[in-house]
């Protein structure tokens, strides 16, 4: 049968070649069952049935090394070869052994199998799993010294009690170098092949073939030197069953594509695969010792080996240290140079700086910020983002040249250090940089696939810096104000700038107390019925009684709380709050809805559902009692994940309206994807009705669109008479504003939303 690795590929041989195998193990057990039984003509039934098998495995590598892929024909030939000359080598040896029945160990044969332990081994170093040429050397040093090293224990296991007049023959002595050549080769075969997983099959089953065949020549050699051995012993058989076991080799499947990947990482060498070709190195030693004849002299090829092997040690040692300062330069780049683009990492920037510092020249530091970069991420995947940042870095090396140094700190931040150059103003720097990194044309050419432009903040070092974690704090803190002007921008960190940064740290740590101190309070204001004048609903606005600043508006702290991430804690509490406050009103205005803005960051967030739920269930308010208000911007960016949450929610009965509609990126493909219920027109166009024609046309346009879509309109921002006849006009059903109210407290809008008693 064949393996099934074989079968499962595709690979498998052609029916000559399975007859071939067949014939091949018919004539192996013939032969074994031959030797067993003593029958006549044992040796040469030995030397015929090595030779065919041999011959069978050279003619199963060759059809090997044309079915294989191109990177194993070299591996599978030179088998080929090794096959070829094992059976040539037999078939002189039948031949000198029948023409003076000797054992002919000639210089000839000697040749063709020292030739065919040449070729074999060069298989091995050729095959799918040795990696690199220095780990080819590593394997043959390495296969080396484990050969050199059992010579001494050999001698003394083996010669040890040998007569000196039968040591002077060199069949004897010379005889040794077999089996140590045997394991020398598996050796090195254990080297190439002992970290690969999976483990390619073909080189399991080869290395059976030389254990077979080391455990063969080690009891011939301790056979011949006793003097017992006769051609035809039953050992004989191993040597055909190594050929065998190569020939069987070649009916494998070819390796994945993945597994003969040269650039994949190899995994790290099991501790035993170290100190393997250092372990017999001790019992050498001892051996050289128990190798003294009673003369006190070491026998002179105990000697040689000797040297040889402290020769061979140290040029291992010589490679192994070579590769140890290349593994440090090495682990000099990864420790000093970010992997992506190339350029210094946040480690050598510090250092560089210290070091700047320490010699107290004027020191100017750029920090870097891209706008946007995480919209390029979510929207055409991290890949191009990884493009993008290095042909940021590119552009950036270009732009500063040699008035800098250029480094990326971390994800899309980078920093640029300006020292010991006081003509070069950071000013002028950072407009370089902002010019460089304006889209251009190359964006699309060079496969980047989107854009991003950056914040820059300066700062220059001062009496005010300690050190210079201060000095990129400074620059931190412009960065951000550089963003806040409208990005694309930069900065230069002024005391203003340091002392409004201080209180921004401070008003974030007293944000995280307000949700559990109960500093946070609703106000609510109602949206109203157009055609008569009722409330309808009220949209829920968040405040925050700060203990020392007094009532803060949403504006002076909802956008740090969605850049801190406080937003989500602040959003759960609104939407319970919101939901309690409307089951209030319930018994007496059943139709009156609650209104709640939601973050994006919230309405990414997988717990959304599970908390609109909590706080219906828990007011005991029917969901439909509940509209969730979400920026136009916020959706457009959501992810598909996003949309099917929404749909739930939909399913729920939840409303959905599209917050400060017209004020985002406006793609009206967006509205057939997106289960909103209502859409709420921005105040800017509403202010502008009565005094801008085009303002009057795009209210007109968005509630026509929005009857389209079967949606309700809000007017938001509704002030004055002729603001609400005008919207009234176009058709917009409800309307909110300060011309139907402000924000108030629960009791008041309580008092606008029921009824009066009868007198």
């Amino acid at each position: 049968m064949l393996p099934q690795d074989a079968r499962q590929a595709g690979a498998t041989p052609d029916l000559w070649s399975g007859a071939g195998f067949a014939a091949a193990v018919a004539i192996l057990l013939a032969e074994a069952a031959w030797l067993v039984a003593g029958l006549p003509g044992a040796a040469l039934a030995s030397d015929l049935g090595a030779v065919a098998v041999a011959g069978w495995s050279t003619v199963a590598c060759v059809g090997a090394a044309r079915r294989h892929p191109a990177q194993l024909r070299r591996f599978w030939t030179l088998l080929a070869a090794t096959m070829c000359l094992a059976a040539l080598g037999r078939a002189v040896w039948t031949a000198q052994r029948l023409g003076d029945d000797s054992l002919p160990h000639t210089p000839l044969i000697g040749a063709l199998f020292t030739a065919g332990i040449v070729t074999g081994t060069a298989a091995l170093l050729c095959s799918v799993t040795a990696r690199s040429a220095v780990g080819r050397a590593r394997a043959v040093l390495d296969g080396v010294i484990v050969g050199l090293s059992l010579i001494p224990i050999g001698w003394v296991l083996v010669f040890r009690d040998v007569a000196a007049a039968d040591l002077a023959d060199p069949v004897r002595t010379l005889g040794l170098l077999y089996p140590m050549l045997d394991l020398a080769q598996l050796t090195i075969l254990v080297a190439v092949a002992g970290t690969v997983r999976p483990r390619w099959r073909p080189l399991t089953v080869i290395g059976a073939s030389l254990v077979t065949r080391a455990v063969a020549d080690a009891a011939y050699v301790s056979l011949v030197a006793r003097g017992d051995y006769a051609p035809g012993h039953p050992i004989d058989v191993c040597w055909p069953l190594s050929y065998l076991l190569v020939g069987v080799a070649t009916r494998y499947a070819p390796p994945a594509p993945d597994e003969t990947d040269e650039t994949a990482e190899a995994p790290l060498p099991p501790w035993w695969r170290v100190a393997l070709p250092y372990l017999p190195v001790g019992g050498a030693i001892v051996a050289v010792h128990l190798a003294r004849r009673p003369d006190g002299q070491t026998p002179q090829l105990v000697l040689l080996t000797v040297m040889a092997l402290l020769g061979v040690l140290a040029a291992r040692q010589g490679l192994a240290a070579n590769e140890n300062l290349r593994l440090v330069a090495r682990l000099r780049i990864l420790a000093y140079t970010d992997q992506l683009t190339g350029l210094p990492n946040r480690l050598t920037f510090n250092r560089r700086l210290r070091r700047a510092l320490r010699a107290g020249a004027p020191v100017s530091v750029l920090l870097l910020d891209l706008d946007g970069f995480k919209q390029v991420n979510d929207r055409f995947g991290h890949g191009t983002g990884d493009a993008l940042l290095t042909t940021i870095a590119g552009r950036m090396r270009r732009a500063v040249g040699d008035d800098g140094t250029v480094a990326r700190l971390g994800g899309d931040e980078f920093a640029v250090l300006v020292d010991d150059r006081p003509q070069v103003r950071p000013e002028h720097l950072a407009e370089r940089l902002l010019t460089a990194l304006q889209p251009a044309e190359e964006d699309e050419e060079d496969g980047v696939g989107g854009h991003t432009t950056a914040s820059i903040g300066i700062a220059e070092y001062g009496p005010q810096h300690a050190s210079h974690t201060d000095l990129l704090r400074d620059a931190d803190i412009a960065m951000y104000a550089a963003k806040a002007a409208g990005k694309s921008a930069y900065r230069t960190c002024t005391a203003e700038l340091r002392e409004a940064a201080v209180t921004r740290a401070e008003l974030i740590d007293d944000l995280r107390r307000a949700v559990d101190e109960r500093q946070l309070h609703l106000e609510f204001q109602p949206i109203v019925d157009l055609a008569s004048g009722e409330v309808r609903s009220a949209e829920a606005l968040v405040r925050w009684r700060h203990p020392r600043l007094g009532l803060l508006p949403p504006a002076r702290f909802l956008p740090l709380a969605e850049e801190t991430g406080l937003i989500v804690p602040i959003d759960r509490w609104v939407i319970h709050e919101a939901c309690r406050a409307a089951a209030t009103w319930r018994d007496r205005a059943p139709d009156a809805t609650v209104a709640v803005n939601i973050a994006a960051a919230h309405l990414r967030r997988p717990d959304l559902i599970a908390t609109v739920s909590e706080a219906t269930a828990g007011a005991g308010l029917a969901p439909r009692a509940l509209t969730l208000e979400l920026t136009e911007s916020a959706l457009i960016e959501g992810s598909d994940t996003v949309l099917e949450r929404l749909r739930q929610l939909r399913e729920l009965g939840i409303h959905i309206a599209i917050d400060d509609f017209g004020t985002g990126y406006s793609s009206l493909s967006y509205l057939h994807h997106i289960p909103a219920t209502e859409l709420k027109i921005d105040r800017s166009f509403v202010a502008r009705l009565g005094a801008d024609a085009r303002a009057y046309a795009t209210v007109e346009m968005v509630t026509q669109l929005a009857g389209a879509f079967d949606l309700s309109v809000i007017a938001e921002g509704v002030e004055t008479e002729g603001q609400h006849a005008a919207v009234t006009a176009i058709g917009c059903v409800h309307g909110q504003g300060w011309r139907y109210g402000r924000p108030t407290g629960l009791a008041d809008l309580r008092a606008a939303l029921l009824p009066a008693a009868p007198a």
